[in-house]
This record gives structure tokens, sequence and C-alpha cells, in this order.
């Protein structure tokens, strides 16, 4: 490394023709990949065709990358309420509240997790110099539950890696309208909705794939209330998923879970302001030591009301 901060690599001949963003990735295992990519947009690299990650190496090529310093997070701490479960010196897992979007961004400068974040976790770090501090993954700002969220680079890339290669466990529990099966799995490819930009879709032209499973579900007289598994983790993918076969969840006005009318039984889902999705179950690895850690928060109360009285209702059926 020079004085300035960068280092330069030299492509072997086993590492020729891979990508740019790929050949650093290995050599930098304190980065993501998605770093990688964004010091290689923002012109920290100089070599040959280093203007794209995209661009093969050739054996012999020399590169150069300045990784800056990490800046600090841009987002202020706010004093919000968060129920943090666990907490070491490399992650932090949370109970995400209903209603909190996950990091600021246009129109949520404020009270966000991420301003939450950097009140109650006094060394966390901005991770790679981004400005979403520690966000491995999220929640839709309507669902609630579980969110583990790294301390460090380090952690992070790990982390991140254990996300991408589909070694998480996370499970939700859902109301859904009608009868779903347990058992029952939807393969199908999500993207930006081609007529929405807003809302995703199974119709995109421009899809990433995605798994849902339906491990468990109790038939109530025109719901199902359901847990779901999700190996990947797309935008919006249950929500999407579930409607997509015709089983929207109940109370998500994206996706058409509100009805106007409903059942006697059901008349409490209209007291939801929130799709009925609650991340319930979260299965990391520890990425300092390897243990595997499970988390489990139960149903939020907004949740629980509206269960307990379809359920008493569903009790005083003939």
């Amino acid at each position: 490394m020079d004085p300035n901060g960068s280092r330069r690599f030299v492509v072997e001949p086993e590492q020729d023709g891979v990508r740019l963003d790929t050949f650093l990735s290995a050599l930098l295992p304190d980065h993501s990949r998605s770093q990688i990519q964004r010091l290689i947009k923002e012109g920290c690299v100089t070599g040959p065709g280093a203007g794209k990650p995209s661009t093969a190496v050739r054996a012999g090529q020399t590169f150069d990358i300045a990784v800056p310093a990490p800046l600090p997070a841009s987002p202020v701490a706010e004093e919000l309420p968060l129920r943090i479960l666990h907490e070491d010196p490399d992650l932090v897992v949370l109970d995400k509240p209903p209603g909190m979007v996950v990091h600021p961004a246009a129109g949520h400068s404020g009270g966000t997790l991420v301003n939450a974040l950097l009140h109650h976790v006094k060394d966390l770090s901005g991770i790679g110099g981004e400005l979403r501090p520690g966000i491995v993954h999220r929640l839709d700002r309507g669902t609630s539950g579980l969110m583990v969220v790294a301390k460090n680079d380090r952690a992070h890339q790990e982390l991140s890696r254990q996300f991408a290669d589909r070694e998480v466990e996370k499970e939700y529990i859902a109301l859904v309208w009608g009868i779903v099966q347990p058992g029952r799995r939807i393969d199908a490819p999500i993207g930006r909705d081609p007529d929405h930009r807003q809302k995703m879709s199974t119709r995109a032209r421009r899809a990433r794939s995605a798994v849902t499973r339906i491990t468990f579900a109790r038939h109530l007289k025109g719901v199902t209330l359901a847990k779901i598994a999700i190996a990947t983790g797309r935008t919006h993918q249950i929500r999407v998923h579930l409607s997509a076969i015709g089983h929207p969840v109940v109370g998500d006005v994206t996706y058409g879970g509100v009805h106007r009318r409903v059942l006697p039984n059901l008349r409490a889902v209209q007291r939801l302001e929130r799709p009925f999705l609650h991340a319930a179950t979260l299965a990391i690895t520890h990425p300092s030591d390897g243990r595997r850690m499970t988390f489990e928060s139960p149903l939020p109360e907004d949740l629980q009301r509206v269960l307990d009285d379809i359920l008493a209702r569903e009790e005083e059926t003939p």
C-alpha cells in the first residue's frame, strides 16, 4: 500500500478472464462485492477498462484501488423505542416495530431504524463507508419482527454472504385470504411491476429468482393463519407471491389484501392499519464463533388482538 492508501494488484494467470469486481473482491475480503462495484463506478479503481465492474481482466494487467476511509453515517441519532434481543461486539438482533422504515430515504429522513440504532448502539460503525450502518437485510415498513444488524465490516460481509447463499432461516406469520394448504411452494421470479413502478410483480420483464414455502396452515372461516419460510429475500416477496396465487396477505392495501365487505367473524381485520405479516423466527450463524443462533418474536399486540377476535368468533360458530 502506498502512502496515499492505494493498493496495487496484478492479475495472475489463473485469474485471466474473470470479472474485475470478482477479481478485486477475492483480494479484498473485508469488502463486499457491492462495495467493490461502487468503488469501481466512483473511479476509485484505475487500470485497463477499470470503469466497469463487468470488465474481464487479463493475466499480467495491473489495477490500483484507492479505498476511502469509512464516512460517518449521515443520519442523526434519535431516541426512538427499539427492542433489542441480543447484542455483542459483532451484531445486534432486534424486533422492528410496524410502521418504521429501515433506512433514511426520500420522504423518510428521520424516524427510521437507522436513526434509532445510532442512538441505542454506541459502537455501531459506518459499514464500508455506506450511509446505511450495519443494514444487512430489511423488512417492509408495515412488517414487524426480527432483523440482524452488523456492527463491523467483517460481520457485515459474513452475514451478507449467509443471506446470499441462503443459509439464513427466516419464518414469518401471516394471515391470508382463502384456504392455503401447508407444503405449498411458490417458485416465481420477482421484479419491478411493468405498469406500476412502486410495486413488485411476478410479471416483471427483469426478475430475480424467489421461492416461498407454506410450512404451516390453520384454516379459519375465510382466512388461513400461516407460517411462511423464504430462502430468498426479494422486495415484498411474501406479499407478491401470495397475491399472485390468489391469497393476498390480509390488510395489504398494495397487493389486494383489503376487502370492503367481510364475513361477520372477520370484522376485526378492518381495524388493521398494515398487512398481517410478522417476521417471527430468524436463524443465523454467528460471524465470529460459528455457533448457530435462533431468535423468536411473538405476534405484536395489534396483530394478536385481531387474531384473538377471529378465534373467539370461530369458537362461537355452531
